[in-house]
Order: C-alpha cells, then sequence, then structure tokens
C-alpha cells in the first residue's frame, strides 16, 4: 500500500503514520519528493486491508495499493524523477551525464591517463573494473584491491567520482571504501543475497538489466535494494541476448520510455557492452538520448588494441571527444542538461 500524505504534512505527522503502519505489521519507507511526501508499507500481512484506514489520520491525503509487484520503484509510488546525487553532482530529473573509462584497470598510468583525458573530454564520472566477471577463468579478472586504489587515486588527480563492479559480497567492504557509485553487473542482477546487502548501505548503485532479464525482473532486482532502505538507485540499458549476431548484444531502447512509465529511477544506457562494437557507441548514444536516457556510460581506452578486456567496444581518445561534442546538440533537443566536472 502506498500513504500519499499532504503537501502541509509535518514531520511528527509523517512519523505518526509510520509508527500506525509499523504497528500494523508492515515496514514503512518514507520517500520524501519535491512537493510531498510517500509513504510505502511493505510486507505480506494479512492485515493489509487495515491500512485502508489511514485515511483517516491527521495528515494524509489518500491511501491506494499497489498493482505492480515492485512498490518502491513504481512511477505510482513517486510522480517525479528521483534524482541520485553523487558528489554533488545530480544523476535524473532533468540532467544528463557521462561516465567514461577502460572496461578494466590495467596500470596507473593507463588509468590516470584515462581519466584526465575523459575529464578534459567533458566526462563527470570514471568508470573502470577492479573485480571482472569473465567467461572464462583463465581471462585475465582484474587487480582487484590494487585497482580500486589506483582509481581512488585517479579521483584525487581529476576530481571524477568513481564507478567500479561489485561481483561478491566479500569484496563489498573493499568497493564502499574506494568507488562512488556501485555497478552491479548483468550477471549478479538477481544476486539477491548481494542486492540486500547492498541495500543495507546508501551507497548509489547502478544496476544493469541482465542479459535475459523482463523490464519487470529489472525492476523487482531494484525493489531488493530498496526494500532494505537504500533508495539511491539507478537503472541501466546495457543490452541483451537476442538471435543477432552482427553485433554483441542487442541494445534495447525500447526499455528506457517504457521504464520512464513505470519507474521514477533514473535510466542509464551502456551502448558499448549494448553493442560490442566502437563504431557503433556514437550512433546508439545519440539515439539514447532522443528515447529519454538520463546518461550514457561509455568504455574509452588509451590504446583498444592493447586492452586486457573488450577493445572492440572501447573508445579511443579522440572518438570520445568526438562523441561528446556529437551528442551535446541532442542533450539540448532533449530538453536535458550537460554535467560537465569543473
Amino acid at each position: 500500500m502506498i500513504v500519499v500524505m499532504k503537501k502541509e504534512a509535518s514531520q511528527d505527522q509523517i512519523a505518526d503514520v509510520s509508527q500506525r503502519i509499523i504497528d500494523f505489521g508492515f515496514r514503512p519507507h518514507v520517500i520524501t519528493g519535491v512537493e510531498r511526501t510517500v509513504i510505502g508499507a511493505i510486507g505480506d500481512s494479512q492485515e493489509k486491508e487495515r491500512l485502508n484506514a489511514l485515511i483517516n489520520v491527521e495528515g494524509v491525503e489518500r491511501v491506494f495499493p499497489v498493482s505492480k509487484p515492485y512498490r518502491l520503484a513504481a512511477r505510482s509510488s513517486k510522480e517525479e524523477d528521483s534524482v541520485v546525487t553523487v558528489d554533488g553532482t545530480p544523476i535524473g530529473g532533468g540532467t544528463f551525464v557521462v561516465m567514461a573509462g577502460p572496461c578494466s584497470v590495467e596500470s596507473r598510468q593507463q588509468i590516470v591517463e584515462t581519466a584526465h583525458s575523459v575529464k578534459k573530454s567533458g566526462a563527470s564520472f570514471l568508470r573502470g573494473g577492479a573485480y571482472k566477471p569473465r567467461t572464462s577463468p583463465y581471462s585475465f579478472q582484474g587487480m582487484q584491491v590494487e585497482g580500486l586504489k589506483l582509481l581512488r587515486e585517479a579521483k584525487e588527480k581529476t576530481g571524477l567520482s568513481i564507478v567500479t563492479e561489485l561481483m561478491s559480497a566479500d569484496a563489498l567492504n573493499d568497493v564502499l571504501a574506494y568507488t562512488d557509485i556501485i555497478q552491479i553487473g548483468a550477471r549478479n542482477m538477481q544476486n539477491f543475497s548481494l542486492l540486500r546487502e547492498l541495500g543495507k548501505t546508501r551507497k548509489p548503485v547502478l544496476l544493469k538489466r541482465g542479459l535475459s532479464a523482463t523490464l519487470e525482473e529489472l525492476l523487482m532486482s531494484a525493489e531488493y535494494i530498496m526494500s532494505e532502505g537504500n533508495y539511491n538507485v539507478m537503472l541501466c540499458e546495457r543490452g541483451i541476448r537476442t538471435y543477432e549476431k552482427a553485433y554483441r548484444n542487442t541494445l534495447d531502447l525500447n526499455a528506457v520510455p517504457a521504464l520512464k512509465q513505470l519507474t521514477h529511477l533514473p535510466i542509464i544506457v551502456d551502448p558499448s557492452h549494448g553493442t560490442g562494437r566502437f563504431d557503433l557507441v556514437i550512433p546508439m548514444s545519440k539515439a539514447a538520448i532522443a528515447a529519454g536516457a538520463d546518461g550514457i556510460i561509455v568504455e574509452v581506452h588509451p590504446k583498444p588494441q592493447e586492452a586486457m578486456s573488450d577493445g572492440d567496444q572501447s573508445l579511443t581518445f579522440e572518438r570520445f571527444e568526438l562523441l561528446m561534442q556529437e551528442i551535446k546538440p541532442f542533450v539540448t533537443a532533449a530538453g536535458k542538461k550537460l554535467v560537465i566536472k569543473n
């Protein structure tokens, strides 16, 4: 059930309604919007019909059931778009951000050089993998904690916030210490125990869509994180597996406007993994903006031909500069503001 408070509702009234929800055997989740506060009542109690009585409580405007299996992530629980703020940089709510960097952190020179270059071109975030999920156990698995330290060094030198992937709960504390946004990759989208652990933190999460996941399954995974109290969740369309072999994955840009109808969470698009081809990254970035995305995450490497992973889909510094120049009119036409890190 969703309890919508009146615009003028006081903090005491919000606290009173939250306590009543607890007394009914549910967990209250308070979502503060620009104009009003919404309280989600989460639980499987048979007493849910009793929640309708909250309409008579002072400060309550309306009470209604949520028709979707995901509740906190649903657009009905929050009419305006959510904004996730990272180091003062807003993601969502009319802004457009660019996250860029190599698939894997390979050396100090590589990651620091890349950080300086992508910042100069206009990126707001540095992405880089310290732990790498690979199809083959014999492939490069990442520099792990040393890679995290190099990402932190790159941040100190450039001011770019860090995005890196978490693969297991064992590495959670290390990743929390060094990163600003935790990325959950496609293979871990339904690792529910890991999602619950992330929910107990307040660290922003970039949740990537699974290889064959439906939008509802993606939103249910977001719900796992949010149900534990972490509302700093962003969704990422990164391509799905189809029968087509001309490119690595099929970038499902239908998902962007569809998700905008279903949820208030920010939507990021990954045209690098979505296509697997560097020559498709720029046109699909433009298409993502036109579809309504709040940002893109792009792979950039100083020498893609020598990259230890995903070289085929990585942009050179020069191509990334071209991308940043070519997307600007698309961002403006979409009515968004391109966020550039000073």
